[in-house]
C-alpha cells in the first residue's frame, strides 16, 4: 500500500460522524471543511483559537468554543456527505490567504503563498519534483554519502531528473540515526505530521510522536517506493573525497566490510552524513578502569540485560531524557549524574496513541492532513521564534533575553514547579538557571518527574572526578556503585564531515580550512570544492522552529537548481565564489547572535570549540525556502574540464 493514500468517500451516518469529532483536532479541521466545502463563513471570528502556548490543548480553544465549533464541522461534515456542496468558486491563493488569517491571527504574507501551495499540495501531488530532465547524453554520475533521511531524499530527486547516482552506506540498512539509535524509549520530538515527507505524508501514524521502530519503517517504505534502495551500497564507509582538477570530477575512496578499499569516480558529491551521528564520550579520568558494560546510548549494547543491576548514566540531554524512564522501570538502581539541567516543554499527548476519530478524519476530509500540517508548521516553528529573540536593551541576559523569553521561563518554570511540588528537594537541582532555548527543549508529559522521584533513582549534580573499576566517585568524595555504565552524553555535531578528508582544488583540505569552524554558503557549498554538496551542512540545524526534513527538501531542491545551472550551460563543475560564502555567513553571525542561543552562556552543543554556533539557523523558515528555492548564477564560478578547455 502506497505511503500517500487519496482521500477515501465520506460515507458515515451522522452518529459515526460526531463519534469521530469527538477526536478532532478543530483548529486545522475548520480551514480543511471550509477550503473543501468552499464556505468560508466557517472560519467564524468567534472561533478562531487565540495562539500558541506549549501544551496548551486544541489551541486554546474554550470548551464552549470547541462545542460549537463540532457543530459548526458536524453541519459541513454533512454536505460534503450527501453532496450539498456547490463547486469552488474562490481562487486557490485567496483560500490560502483566508484561512492563514484565520489561523494565525493576522493578515498573511502573500510571500507565504508559493510555500503554502507546496506544503499544502493536492492529494496525489509533488510540487517540489523537479519538473526537467537531465539529456541522457550527457555523461554525470552523483555519488550521495548516507542512505538516512537526507540521502533517500536526495535520491529520490535525482531519479526524478534522470541523474545516475549511487548511495554509499556504512550501514547494512537505510535510515540513519533512526537505524542506529535503538535505545529503549527513542522516539521523534517533532510531530510526524511534519517529520515527514511533505510528498509522502502518512495518514496513519500510530502516535503523534513515533517511536524509533515505526519512523525506521517509514524511511524504509520510502527508499522501497520511490525506487531508492536498489542504488545503495550497503557496509561501504567512504573515507577520502579527493578533487581532480585535470578531469573536474571527484575520486571518491570508500572502504568496504571486508576491508578492501575501492576508488569510485563522480562528476558531483552530496555529503547526507548528517550533524548528530558520531558518539560524544565525555573525557573523564578512569573510564578505561571500569569493569563492568559502558556503552553510548547511540550505540545501545542490547546483550547487557539491566534488569535488577546498578545503573549509572552520565548526562540528562535529549536521548538521556527518553531512555532514564525506560531503564528506571527495569534496573534495581539509577544513579543519574547531571552536567546542567534541562527546560521541559509540556506536551501531555507526547507518548499517546492518535485516536481512531482522527485517523478517520484524515482519511475522509479533503485537505485535512496538510492544515493540521501547516498548524504544526507554523505553531511550533515561526510562531515560536519570538521566544528565543535578544532584547539589546533587556537588562539581565544571564536568566532570559528579552521579553517573549522571559514569558516562556516563567511558563516553564511553573510547569516544573507544578511537577516537583511535593519533592522541594529535587526542584533545585532541575530548575535551569539559563534561559530556554539556549539549549535544546525537550518534550515532557510528566515522565521525568515521576521518573525522578521513583524509589530506585537518583539524580547527583555534583562534578564528576573519576571512574573507577566499580563505579563513579564525584567531587565530595563519594563513591556511587555501578554495575553498567551509560553514556547520554549527545554527539560531536561541530566535527562537519569527520572521520573523512575532503581535498578539494589544489589539494585544499576542507577540515584544515575550517579549523574546527565549519562554515558552508546557505550550509551547502564551500569555497575551493567544485560540485560537493552538503545536506544538513553548518547552521542549518533548527532550534525552536521546524522540522529537519523540512530544510533538506529546501537543500535538496537548491542542489538540484545547482545541477540544473550545470547542465543549461553546458559547464562542467561550479564553485561557490569566497566572497558570496563570506558575505552570507556575516550575515549568520549576526542572526544568531540576535537569538538566545548566539549570547547564552551555558555549555551547549549549540556552539562550537570557537564559541561560534556552527549548527544553528537563526531566521524564520521561509526565508531559507527563499533563499533556496533557486540558485543565483552569479554566486559561482564555473569550471571546464581541463583537457577539453586546452588546459586552461
Amino acid at each position: 500500500m502506497p505511503i500517500s493514500r487519496p482521500i477515501e468517500p465520506l460515507v458515515a451516518t451522522d452518529e459515526e460522524l460526531r463519534k469521530a469529532l469527538e477526536d478532532a483536532f478543530l483548529p486545522a479541521l475548520l480551514p480543511a471543511l471550509a477550503q473543501a466545502t468552499g464556505d468560508f463563513s466557517i472560519l467564524r471570528e468567534s472561533l478562531r483559537p487565540p495562539g500558541v502556548a506549549p501544551g496548551v490543548q486544541q489551541g486554546g480553544m474554550t470548551p464552549a468554543q470547541q462545542a460549537e465549533a463540532r457543530e459548526v464541522a458536524f453541519e459541513a461534515l454533512k454536505k460534503l456527505r450527501d453532496g450539498q456542496v456547490a463547486p469552488n468558486s474562490v481562487p486557490i491563493e485567496e483560500a490560502l490567504l483566508r484561512i492563514t488569517a484565520w489561523m494565525t491571527g493576522s493578515p498573511a504574507s502573500e510571500d507565504y503563498i508559493p510555500l503554502l501551495l507546496e506544503e499544502l499540495a493536492p492529494e496525489g501531488q509533488d510540487p517540489r519534483a523537479p519538473a526537467w530532465q537531465k539529456d541522457p547524453s550527457v555523461p554525470f554520475k552523483v555519488i550521495i554519502i548516507g542512505a538516512g533521511m537526507s540521502g533517500i531524499l536526495a535520491g529520490i530527486r535525482l531519479k526524478q531528473a534522470g541523474i545516475p547516482f549511487t548511495i554509499l552506506e556504512k550501514n547494512h540498512d537505510v535510515g540513519g540515526t533512526w537505524l542506529e539509535n535503538t535505545y529503549p524509549g527513542a522516539r521523534v520530538d517533532v510531530s510526524n505530521a511534519f517529520y515527514s515527507y511533505s510528498f509522502a505524508q502518512k495518514i496513519d501514524w500510530p502516535t503523534h510522536y513515533s517511536t524509533q521502530p515505526v519512523l525506521l519503517e517509514y524511511f524504509r517504505e520510502c527508499a522501497r517506493e520511490f525506487g531508492v534502495r536498489d542504488h545503495v551500497e550497503f557496509n561501504t564507509e567512504v573515507t577520502l573525497l579527493e578533487w581532480d582538477d585535470d578531469r573536474a570530477e571527484w575520486s571518491v575512496h570508500v572502504r568496504r566490510a571486508d576491508g578492501t578499499e575501492e576508488a569510485l569516480r563522480a562528476n558531483a558529491v552530496i555529503s547526507a552524513v548528517g550533524q548528530l551521528n558520531r558518539p560524544k564520550i565525555p573525557d573523564i579520568r578512569g573510564l578505561e578502569r571500569f569493569r563492568g558494560p559502558q556503552f553510548h546510548s547511540a550505540r545501545w549494547d542490547h546483550s547487557v540485560d539491566l534488569a535488577g543491576k546498578r545503573v549509572a548514566v552520565i548526562g540528562t540531554g535529549a536521548s538521556a531524557a527518553q531512555f532514564i524512564p525506560e531503564v528506571a522501570k527495569v534496573a534495581g538502581e539509577v544513579v543519574i549524574f547531571q552536567r546542567t539541567p534541562n527546560w521541559y516543554v509540556p506536551v501531555p499527548h507526547y507518548h499517546d496513541e492518535v485516536p481512531a476519530g482522527l485517523q478517520w478524519l484524515f482519511a475522509h476530509v479533503p485537505h485535512y492532513a496538510h492544515w493540521y500540517r501547516f498548524w504544526l508548521f507554523w505553531n511550533t516553528t515561526d510562531g515560536l521564534l519570538a521566544a528565543a529573540k535578544v532584547d539589546p536593551n533587556w537588562p539581565d541576559k544571564s536568566r532570559s533575553v528579552g521579553p517573549e523569553n522571559e514569558n516562556l521561563r516563567l511558563l516553564l518554570t511553573a510547569y516544573l514547579q507544578m511537577q516537583f511540588a511535593d519533592r522541594p528537594d529535587l526542584l533545585p537541582k532541575v530548575l535551569p538557571d539559563y534561559p530556554p532555548a539556549a539549549k535544546r527543549l525537550i518534550l515532557d508529559n510528566g515522565i521525568w518527574a515521576q521518573t525522578l522521584k521513583r524509589p530506585n533513582v537518583k539524580l547527583v549534580t555534583e562534578k564528576i572526578r573519576e571512574v573507577t573499576e566499580t563505579g563513579v566517585v564525584t567531587d565530595d568524595g563519594t563513591e556511587y556503585q555501578a554495575d553498567v555504565l551509560i553514556y547520554g552524553t549527545g554527539f560531536q555535531a561541530s566535527k562537519f564531515l569527520t572521520p573523512m578528508r575532503v581535498l578539494g582544488r589544489g589539494g585544499k583540505d576542507l577540515h584544515r580550512e575550517w579549523d574546527g569552524d565549519a562554515r558552508a554558503y546557505m550550509g551547502i557549498t564551500v569555497p575551493g570544492f567544485p560540485n560537493f554538496f552538503m545536506l544538513y551542512g553548518p547552521n542549518t540545524n533548527i532550534v525552536v522552529n521546524g522540522s529537519i526534513i523540512y530544510f533538506s527538501e529546501c537543500e535538496v531542491q537548491y542542489v538540484l537548481g545547482c545541477l540544473k545551472m550545470l547542465f543549461d550551460r553546458g559547464e562542467r563543475a561550479l564553485d561557490v565564489r569566497k566572497d558570496v560564502h563570506d558575505a552570507y555567513n556575516e550575515k549568520i553571525d549576526r542572526g544568531n547572535l540576535e537569538r538566545v542561543w548566539g549570547v547564552a552562556t551555558v555549555n551547549s552543543w549549540y556552539r562550537n570549540e570557537k564559541g561560534r554556533s556552527a549548527q544553528n539557523w537563526p531566521f524564520n523558515l521561509i526565508e531559507y525556502w527563499q533563499q533556496t528555492r533557486e540558485p543565483n548564477p552569479a554566486d559561482y564560478e564555473f569550471i571546464r574540464e581541463r583537457a577539453l578547455a586546452g588546459g586552461d
